[in-house]
């Protein structure tokens, strides 16, 4: 589909999202998730970036020590 370019690596990173959860089941802290994600994608042939810090400015002050909660793929996708 022309107007959802980058459907096929959404569906790689769902799919493996999806697998991670089955196979782990609920309760798990983040980590232990971001951890089996990133080592699905990485078998899956996607190179990622975990944990990327991000400038925010709150109040005045500049932080940089921020970081975004999931990981990049291909420089594609990225969720904070």
């Amino acid at each position: 589909m022309e107007n959802f370019p980058h459907r096929k690596l959404t569906e790689q990173i769902i799919g493996a999202a999806i697998e991670v959860h089955k196979t782990l089941g609920p309760g798990l802290l983040e980590s232990g998730y971001e951890q089996c994600l990133c080592h699905k994608l990485g078998l899956r042939g996607l190179s990622l970036l975990q944990q990327v810090p991000i400038g925010v400015r709150y109040s005045i002050a500049p932080f940089s020590a921020v970081t975004a909660r999931t990981s990049l793929s291909r420089g594609r996708c990225c969720s904070n």
